[in-house]
């Protein structure tokens, strides 16, 4: 792994990590799926039109639209919409940990359905992983959790899982840029009916709000997922996703010094645990495809 790229994943792993955060401040004022999905508008507009000016297309060949759709709706429209919903009832650390699992979940589906083989360090890893999860989720459910947001946040990590997939697809044809303009655009539209079906317009306006706003727009929303579909590009999905690994702690420790959220002794046992996972899986399997 050349240094750019350990640039690249270390800058999405804290401007993706610090999502959480900002999205707590923005649920607390506005409706979720409403101000997700004018996020999205406005990341994809930004998007596409800097894309074409870069000269890059819209005109996809029939595999990038049907995985860009994919992409769209599995990770715009349900990680992030039920995790916005779900952040109205509990920490945004304790969503940034669940979300942060991906890599696991996707060993474990490619392991147990798919019929992937791992070797011996990853499957250890995954189990040490799963571990780390059911040690924090413990801890929060007997200390109260809100039940219904923590099985919201579960529900869009394996939306992300079903994204992750098939993000070399969607961009292994070029127009980077472009593919995620048109992937926010999906999540936008899809977020936009769910928001009309579902949510009246309650604005609280404030100053936090507006730049939380614009901040989970510009910097998650549309400089992070960029920086993904490039990394993946330059080192493949495997090594690429090596880099959640710093996910669990960047997002509880900007939870924590933003926020002010509480993090105790089993909450720092179970990311330590999920961190070790997590690097042990991706290190393994970027070693088997190697």
């Amino acid at each position: 792994m050349d240094i750019r790229a350990l640039v690249l994943g270390v800058a999405f792993a804290v401007m993706w990590s610090s999502a959480f955060t900002s999205a707590k401040f923005i649920v607390a004022d506005a409706p979720p799926l409403t101000a997700l999905a004018f996020r999205f508008a406005i990341s994809g507009a930004l998007a596409v039109a800097i894309a074409k000016a870069m000269g890059q297309s819209w005109r996809l060949d029939r595999t990038q639209w049907r995985l860009t759709i994919v992409f769209g709706l599995c990770q715009n429209a349900l990680y992030l919409g039920l995790n916005f919903i779900a952040m109205r009832s509990i920490d945004a650390g304790l969503a940034s940990i669940i979300a942060s699992t991906m890599p696991l979940w996707v060993a474990l589906i490619g392991w147990s359905i798919l019929g992937e083989k791992l070797r011996p360090g990853a499957i250890l890893g995954l189990l040490a992983g799963l571990a780390g999860v059911t040690i924090i989720m413990g801890s929060r459910i007997s200390g109260g959790v809100d039940l219904a947001g923590l099985m919201l946040c579960v529900l869009g990590v394996m939306a992300l899982t079903l994204a992750t997939l098939s993000v070399r697809g969607a961009s292994s044809g070029g127009n980077v840029l472009m593919v995620v303009g048109l992937q926010m655009l999906v999540g936008a539209a899809i977020l936009g009916l769910a928001a009309l079906l579902r949510e009246p317009w309650a604005v609280d306006w404030s100053v936090p709000l507006v730049v939380a706003f614009l901040y989970t727009t510009l910097i998650p929303g549309l400089a992070a997922t960029f920086v993904w579909f490039v990394l993946v590009r330059r080192i493949g999905p495997i090594r690429a996703a090596t880099f959640h690994f710093l996910n669990p702690f960047l997002g509880v420790a900007v939870a924590a010094m933003v926020l002010g959220e509480r993090i105790g002794p089993l909450d720092i046992l179970g990311v330590a645990i999920i961190m070790v996972g997590i690097l042990a899986v991706q290190l393994s399997k970027a070693r088997a495809q190697g």
